[in-house]
């Protein structure tokens, strides 16, 4: 289960199953494969600013709408003490404006983005996604998710982007949020699951590998990873300033300004990076 530990090893093997490598995506730059592929290339970084957090949220979804930072988070009632919800971000105190919240007995929230005038609102396993007004949050209507659950969303500029912690990378019409294609995650070794926040960025995805410490750029066209972030230290900074910080996910993207934000599930810390 992706968000409650004692359900982790269930889903893990099930992924496993699923895409035979469950490893594919965490080996260290510069090995190569039985067929003398080279591994993805591990991309540095520099950290040029950080911001508070708020550690109330289990942070599923971080994205930039016109120059503000919109946050989710994923809860549930039985297991999982954390809101289900998504809001504003500020980032001079951390806090979150609550726009729009589920209803924790039913729906596990997600993914976020935002295309046109509208918000686009993952659930984690009940099939379902919302559609929002993107200036008042007013429902639209409901759409199926066309996976078994939902994880990660963004979108490029034409179709939503959404990931369901396989390999599997599914682009969507966003009027009628119907299956268009999917594109396969893949690098040297094959497939790469566990695929989970994603942000678009000038022609590639940029995906946080759920339960390891990498950042993947993903080409958006072929699926092919061309190279990986490693933030373990921003990692081990969040353990130690936070005992009980959980994984790497949250990446937001400000095409007006460039910058580049990172964070995790209840981090204290929201990073600004630059990338080469």
């Amino acid at each position: 289960m992706k968000k409650v530990l004692f359900a982790a090893t269930v889903l893990l093997a099930t992924l496993a199953a699923c895409n035979g490598n469950n490893n594919a995506g965490a080996n260290n730059a510069g090995d190569t494969n039985s067929n003398g592929n080279a591994a993805p290339p591990v991309i540095q970084y520099a950290v040029v600013n950080k911001y508070p957090h708020d550690t109330s949220y289990f942070t599923e979804g971080l994205e930039f709408n016109k120059g503000q930072l919109f946050e989710s988070s994923g809860g549930n009632a039985d297991e999982s003490p954390y809101p289900s919800e998504f809001g504003i971000a500020d980032l001079k105190t951390g806090k979150v404006t609550p726009k729009v919240k589920l209803d924790k007995t039913k729906y596990f929230g997600e993914g976020i983005t935002f295309f046109g005038d509208k918000m686009y609102h993952l659930t984690w396993t009940s099939h379902v996604g919302f559609i929002y007004d993107a200036n008042t949050f007013k429902l639209i209507r409901e759409f199926r998710i066309p996976a078994q659950e939902g994880w990660g969303l963004t979108h490029d500029s034409t179709h939503l982007i959404m990931s369901d912690g396989t390999s599997n990378l599914y682009f969507l019409t966003p009027d009628s949020v119907k299956l268009a294609y999917i594109t396969r995650v893949t690098d040297n070794n094959g497939p790469v699951s566990n695929i989970n926040e994603l942000e678009y960025v000038n022609g590639f995805i940029y995906a946080n590998q759920w339960e390891t410490n990498y950042i993947l750029k993903i080409d958006a066209e072929t699926g092919n990873v061309v190279g990986k972030i490693n933030l373990e230290n921003l990692q081990k900074e969040a353990n130690s300033l936070r005992p009980g910080a959980d994984v790497l996910n949250g990446i937001a993207y400000n095409k007006e300004t460039g910058q580049l934000l990172v964070t995790g599930k209840r981090w204290p810390f929201i990073y600004e990076i630059k990338v080469q």
